[in-house]
């Protein structure tokens, strides 16, 4: 598991996705659970999930989890990205739709950003 922290949240890149319970030292989150995470077939094609934003257990932080297995090629790998950082953006603009412009910016330029480090992992 690689750690950045970024300006208000963690960014996680693994190759397992099973791997952030460890990191986190819970079996299960958000809904989610080790045990369903173990035991699923993760592959290139199909994971458990590709990426995941939420908050890190116990507190009012949040995480960006990026299964770095899933990135397999360029645009696949930056839509993966921008459609975690999305999330990051309505959360950061407390879902203020006047604001739309901004998220979205945000949300890209974050996502330039944090492909660099995905490509170079």
């Amino acid at each position: 598991m690689i750690s950045y922290k970024r300006d208000g949240y963690e960014l996680l890149l693994s190759y397992n996705p099973c791997e952030i319970f460890d990191y986190y030292n819970v079996d299960q989150m958000h809904g989610l659970n080790k045990v369903d995470c173990d035991e699923y077939d993760n592959t290139t094609k199909n994971a458990y999930f590709a990426g995941w934003c939420n908050f890190i257990p116990g507190t009012a932080d949040k995480f960006l989890i990026i299964n770095l297995s899933r990135c397999t090629d360029t645009i696949h790998t930056f839509g993966l990205i921008m459609h975690e950082l999305m999330h990051q953006s309505f959360d950061r603009f407390e879902e203020d739709i006047q604001m739309e412009e901004e998220i979205i910016t945000w949300a890209e330029l974050e996502a330039y950003e944090v492909y660099e480090l995905v490509i170079n992992n």
